[in-house]
């Protein structure tokens, strides 16, 4: 049977990619059939034939004899062909063979797990940045494509392998493989709409940026061999095409009128310069592995010295100087996201993405409300224990109080490690399951001061722990009141735990290890992972347990204030003086948490949705479970699957509690 170009569907990948999952149910049909027009390792062949039950194309004929008739080919090894437009879908009577349920589950699920792992392997050679974080050193020397054609291919891509997984039928399929199912729709179909919105027009801003991401290469990649040292001047050499790209991108959202807010797009050429000025970039000329000859160390220092003078530094001042005349000049001069093409949408969009929830915005400003009253009324509680009269007058106190203002930028990354160095022996009292990577604080860079403090995940080998960046910037500034509950949310048990533990995990999909986005599971554990601290003895003070409760409003502020900017149509001065008046933060906090959620549109509403969703799930497990509820194998539980959307999260917990109660 032969398959030839058709105009049955236009998509990015070729039928041949789109048959591949199908193999098991394909066999019983025919033994083989030959297929055109693919692709394999950039090799163009005009035509293959397919053996579903050897899982393997063999080539009939190849466009220029690069390879020879016979040769074998690997199913997840093929490519869409080199300019191929209209393609033909898989045969009929495949497709009506696997939806009219004749393929067997175990068939339905090999087709599952074989897309999954196409899917993701699509994504590492994509995003090579992302490979490399994840211990795959395949593309190593490369930098992704960041044009406007390259987004256009990937939501092609993305869309067809939508169309091949809700194809497949997962009647019968186990809790946990429809679970994989779910979410792999859920992840390609938000991709999607975040595409038809056209998102990626916007991707830059005061304090994230493929700007700052190119300057943390030297921190993200391994520099443990010649070769890995070889593969980071390679890619030194592609920012220039990086930051060209990038421009094209914005361009395109200047034709669009998608623009962020100007006063924040005229930061980003200091953080250029700032950039320039510290050049991360040579930092691996510092340092090299002993098993690196000092002839190479000299070559490669030259290497590293010329990409950086003549492609690096260069191509940072072009794209500075394309921000502050053309670009920053045309962003926008509302707040609001809604003020933009499609803005009710697009922040809805937002809300969904950030919160898995249909909640509105005028549901979440009235939960942040909520959340305020509750939180404050605690901390008055504690402001009377401790002899005064009301809340402002304990708060001006410990504003002053010389203990909590730090005293330099190294006494706050103390702090940090002091908090995360006294937690790890305690973990085995909430978890039975533990993290094998490490884990260090370090500060955030000077050209990043606008960033908050962050948690960066290491390698899942372990080779490169997990990082967690502290704002240090304007320390004096700063109070140290909230340190203990920032380390357990970024270190341990917060994000490092989750994270870590996710990517260890064993008999999942490996896009289940990697996670998909689900930020208000991420952001929500972290934030529930805050107050474990209580329960293990620490916060043993009134002053560190208001610190604790200073985190925890400071995130329901956030709720509020998002939506008092992009729905409520709050200017700046608003949302600082709404945030200096609930007291949860320090001033240097307030001025770039509020920048920030003016340029990341719900995404700080996802850490308070997440925490209720994990307190509440608990609450119901101790109460369903009573004396057979145990602390530890609830943490075990939520954490064992990955990142999961808040949904999705519910539903396994509530089967696993019925599993519990059953025993």
């Amino acid at each position: 049977m032969r398959m030839n170009v058709s105009t049955s569907l236009r998509v990015g990948l070729l039928p041949i990619v789109a048959l591949s999952f199908l193999h098991l149910t394909l066999a019983a049909i025919r033994p083989s059939f030959s297929l055109d027009y693919c692709s394999w390792h950039g090799t163009d062949i005009v035509r293959v034939e397919v053996t579903p039950r050897e899982c393997v194309f063999r080539v009939l004929e190849s466009w220029k004899g690069d390879l020879e008739a016979g040769s074998p080919v690997a199913l997840p090894e093929l490519q869409p062909a080199t300019g191929a437009m209209e393609i033909a879908a898989y045969p009929k009577e495949f497709a009506e063979t696997l939806r009219g349920g004749q393929a067997t589950v175990d068939e339905r699920l090999a087709a599952q797990n074989a897309l999954f792992d196409e899917q993701y392997e699509s994504d590492l050679r994509e995003f090579p940045e992302r490979a490399t974080d994840l211990g795959d050193y395949r593309y190593n020397d490369r930098l992704a494509d960041y044009s406007v054609a390259a987004i256009v291919r990937r939501e092609k891509i993305n869309e067809a392998f939508l169309a091949r997984l809700e194809a497949i039928p997962t009647a019968g399929l186990s809790d946990q493989d429809q679970l994989s199912h779910d979410l792999l729709v859920r992840g390609l179909k938000q991709r999607i709409a975040d595409f038809e919105l056209k998102e990626y027009e916007m991707p830059i801003n005061q304090f994230n940026g493929v700007h700052t991401e190119l300057a943390d290469l030297p921190n993200s990649v391994p520099l443990d061999s010649l070769k890995h040292y070889d593969d980071y001047v390679a890619r030194l050499h592609q920012i220039p095409r990086v930051l060209l790209q990038t421009t094209e991108v914005l361009r395109a959202g200047m034709k669009d009128n998608l623009m962020p807010v100007r006063f924040l797009l005229e930061k980003i050429p200091a953080q250029c310069q700032g950039i320039i000025d510290a050049n991360p970039f040579s930092e691996p000329t510092n340092t090299y592995p002993a098993t690196i000859s000092v002839p190479d160390r000299k070559r490669l220092t030259q290497q590293i010295t010329d990409a950086i003078v003549g492609d690096v530094i260069p191509a940072y001042k072009a794209f500075a100087v394309f921000i502050r005349t053309e670009y920053a000049p045309q962003g926008r001069a509302t707040l609001s996201v809604r003020s933009l093409p499609q803005g009710e949408k697009r922040y809805q969009n937002d809300i969904s993405k950030q919160t898995n929830t249909h909640m509105s915005a005028d549901e979440i400003h009235e939960l942040g409300l909520r959340e305020m009253d509750r939180i404050q009324g605690e901390m008055l509680v504690i402001a009377k224990k401790e002899g005064f009269a009301d809340l402002a007058s304990f708060r001006a106190s410990l504003k002053t109080n010389p203990k909590y203002i730090p005293t330099s930028a190294e006494q706050i990354l103390d702090d940090f490690r002091r908090y995360i160095y006294q937690m790890e022996p305690k973990l085995p009292e909430l978890f039975t399951v533990l993290p094998k990577s490490r884990l260090t604080v370090e500060p955030i860079p000077s050209f990043r001061a606008a960033t908050a403090t962050h948690y960066v995940a290491g390698s899942p080998d372990g080779t490169r722990p997990g990082r967690v960046v502290v704002a240090t910037a304007n320390f004096a500034q700063r109070s140290l009141i909230n340190d203990e509950a920032i380390a357990y949310h970024e270190g341990i048990p917060g994000h490092h735990m989750q994270l870590s533990i996710q990517r260890q995990l064993t008999g999942l999909p490996k896009f289940r290890l990697q996670g998909l986005g689900f930020t208000a599971f991420v952001e929500g554990w972290a934030l529930y992972a805050e107050r474990l601290g209580k329960e293990v003895g620490f916060y043993q003070d009134s002053a560190s347990e208001y610190g604790r409760l200073s985190s925890e409003l400071w995130r329901a502020v956030r709720l509020v204030i998002d939506t008092g900017i992009h729905s409520n149509g709050w200017t700046r001065d608003q949302a600082v003086e709404f945030m200096r008046k609930s007291g949860a933060v320090d001033e240097a906090t307030i001025q770039s948490e509020v920048d920030r959620y003016i340029a990341w549109p719900a995404q700080a509403c996802s850490y308070k949705i997440g925490q209720l969703k994990f307190l509440e799930l608990r609450e119901r497990a101790r109460k369903e479970l009573g004396p057979k509820f145990d602390i530890r194998a609830f943490h075990d539980e939520m954490l064992n699957g990955g990142s999961l959307t808040l949904d999705l999260l519910e539903v396994r917990t509530n089967k696993w509690i019925a599993q519990q109660r059953s025993k």
